[in-house]
């Protein structure tokens, strides 16, 4: 006679067995809300020092002092929009989402959380090399966390239909093109001090914004 075995002799069903699919509406409403967060804090950067004279002349010299903060906040801004971006069009070809995608994409968001403080950073020593440093390392790893998370979503199968590997390439061929870019800002600032390095980065964020009215940029 044949055994059937009852519910009590079936294995345990695990957590990882059940804990699959991840939905991506919640994973871009969460990255949406901390480049939000992340957005406003920056701008919580730019403080006004002690004015000495209640004056016209008071005023102007209290800006002068503020310029360094308004270079690193437009450069933070800049950064974060084109990051938010960049994730925005990765989610846009991707059909689903597991539970080593949903990590992933927490720790790129970590990365970003990351940035207020090296803008800060920055902010109070724009002219110290290592400071400097301090942010590209954080650039660094945006990149190397938006590549890691396209990379998975490619080989786990994640992607929607239509995804060809043309596509994958130039997603892929974007990050690094624009990691070549801000190294390159970086190392600008070795020889020549760290306001031509960060006005470079400056002018490649904003070529990253404008580059799709421009054939020739677009294509970096």
């Amino acid at each position: 006679m044949e055994r059937t075995e009852g519910p009590e002799t079936r294995p345990a069903i695990t957590y990882n067995q059940v804990a699959t699919e991840r939905s991506l509406e919640r994973i871009g409403a969460l990255s949406d809300g901390m480049f939000a967060i992340a957005m406003t804090i920056i701008v919580l950067e730019i403080r006004l020092p002690a004015i000495g004279e209640h004056s016209n002349k008071g005023v102007a010299d209290a800006l002068v002092l503020l310029a360094p903060r308004f270079l690193t906040y437009v450069l933070s801004f800049l950064t974060l929009g084109i990051f938010w971006n960049a994730q925005h069009t990765q989610l846009n070809y991707v059909a689903r989402a597991d539970r080593h995608f949903a990590w992933l994409q927490l720790a790129y968001l970590a990365v970003v959380a990351l940035l207020p403080f090296s803008t800060s950073l920055l902010a109070e020593f724009i002219d110290v090399t290592l400071a400097f440093g301090v942010y590209w390392i954080n650039l660094l790893a945006l990149g190397i966390m938006l590549y890691v998370v396209w990379a998975y979503a490619d080989r786990a199968g994640l992607v929607t239909s239509g995804t060809t590997r043309e596509i994958s390439r130039a997603l892929k061929r974007r990050i690094a093109n624009y990691q070549a870019l801000y190294f390159l800002g970086f190392m600008l600032s070795l020889p020549f001090g760290t306001i031509p390095g960060i006005v470079f980065v400056v002018l490649v964020q904003l070529n990253s914004a404008i580059a799709p009215r421009l054939p020739i940029l677009s294509r970096l």
